[in-house]
């Protein structure tokens, strides 16, 4: 059984995609994602976006509908990317690429810089806050760089890079969303 959801702005707008059935996967839901890219609006068109915990590919895919140039989405759950990489198919995202693999294996390899980065890891395991060191401390950022962070409401983050400003942070019943500018 897959869901769908609604792509809200741009190209794609209106245009749904599968969402595998997956334990775990959480959608982004599409007020957040409005006030997401309200918040980016100005930065996402030509952008090179970087999708960590893809999941359903709503960030990714969103992203990709609004303008920016390319986008990696990771993910590591078959089932996941088998349904992202049909979806990019039907879209015709050719500037969509899937990677599947576990997303610090994929860090640790040979960074490239991105705009964009998009973090919604699952909750309730702690990898936030590394994921945030790893892509500042492995090079992954361009100057500049956003970077929007998904977490559970109530979590207390520790270690994020101090050249990061928080620029924006909401909380909508049991997620809480922030954008990071990194002050190179």
């Amino acid at each position: 059984m897959q869901n769908k959801l609604r792509i809200i702005g741009g190209d794609w707008r209106s245009r749904q995609i599968q969402v595998a059935d997956v334990p775990g996967l959480r959608p982004t839901p599409a007020r957040v994602r409005e006030t997401v890219f309200n918040w980016l609006q100005y930065d996402i068109i030509g952008s090179r976006c970087l999708d960590c915990y893809a999941g359903s590919g709503a960030l990714g895919f969103e992203a990709a509908s609004r303008g920016a140039s390319s986008i990696v989405q990771i993910d590591n759950n078959p089932v996941a990317c088998r349904v992202l990489k049909a979806n990019a198919v039907a879209l015709g995202a050719t500037q969509v690429k899937l990677v599947q693999a576990d997303v610090f294996r994929y860090l640790a390899g040979d960074a490239e810089t991105f705009d964009i980065v998009f973090l919604d890891p699952p909750f309730a395991m702690g990898l936030a806050a590394q994921s945030c060191a790893w892509l500042e401390d492995k090079g992954w950022l361009g100057p500049g760089a956003k970077i929007y962070l998904e977490t559970e409401s109530g979590l207390t983050l520790a270690g994020i890079p101090d050249n990061w400003q928080l620029l924006k942070r909401k909380t909508a019943g049991e997620v809480t969303y922030q954008l990071f500018g990194r002050i190179a």
